[in-house]
């Protein structure tokens, strides 16, 4: 299977996840696509779009048995539609999006990147509508943390994100993290306080080996 990443951080998370099974991952990662989203004003989304369809059909020609793209944004931009590609393509967002769907109690969704926030929900609430789900969420942003992971800066990043979950974890509500980068730190509070956190990789791991029908090592 290949991997279509916004960051190198993220392949680490796929490839610890999948660990155990009997699955080989190709990983590619192209930075510069979201960095340029979230700069240039005049990057327009006919832009991002081709550049995205681009990627993955040059990425369907290395003869996989599928495509996973672990970034929101990647997955907002993305046409299917318009793809010449026959290999199947999974989105981390997606078995996510099923998971808080089915929640009746209200939930709050944490990002760190304003720039997936608009996408992310807008996407969210078309897969409610689609399965015919009502939602009670609220969205929070994390703010000037996002940066950090940018430049590499894992550790600090996942501190803020703890200190964040550590404050809130109180609160009578289910809680999520909405992007990959977050699940080391969201694990690791839901380890200290024995209170559940949602993440997209838990969601993601079960739909591929579903989909895929992978077996263990």
């Amino acid at each position: 299977m290949d991997c279509l990443h916004a960051h190198y951080s993220n392949i680490e998370y796929i490839e610890n996840a999948l660990s155990s099974y009997a699955i080989e991952l190709i990983h590619f990662v192209d930075p510069a696509l979201i960095y340029r989203i979230t700069s240039d004003e005049n990057f327009k989304e006919e832009g991002a779009q081709n550049k995205v369809k681009e990627q993955m059909e040059w990425i369907a020609q290395c003869n996989v048995d599928a495509i996973l793209i672990t970034c929101t944004s990647y997955s907002a931009i993305l046409q299917e539609k318009k793809l010449s590609i026959s290999v199947p393509v999974i989105k981390i967002d997606e078995p996510y999006f099923e998971h808080i769907c089915n929640i009746r109690q209200p939930q709050t969704i944490l990002f760190t990147n304003p720039a997936t926030v608009n996408s992310t929900m807008k996407r969210l609430n078309q897969y409610a509508y689609n399965h015919q789900k009502s939602l009670d969420v609220d969205v929070i942003v994390i703010n000037n943390t996002f940066e950090l992971i940018m430049q590499g800066r894992k550790h600090e990043y996942n501190q803020k994100i703890s200190k964040f979950l550590h404050k809130i974890i109180k609160e009578d509500k289910i809680i999520s993290v909405a992007q990959l980068s977050m699940v080391d730190a969201s694990k690791k509070v839901e380890y200290m306080t024995s209170k559940p956190i949602i993440n997209p990789l838990d969601t993601l791991i079960s739909s591929i080996v579903y989909q895929l029908k992978i077996e263990k090592k």
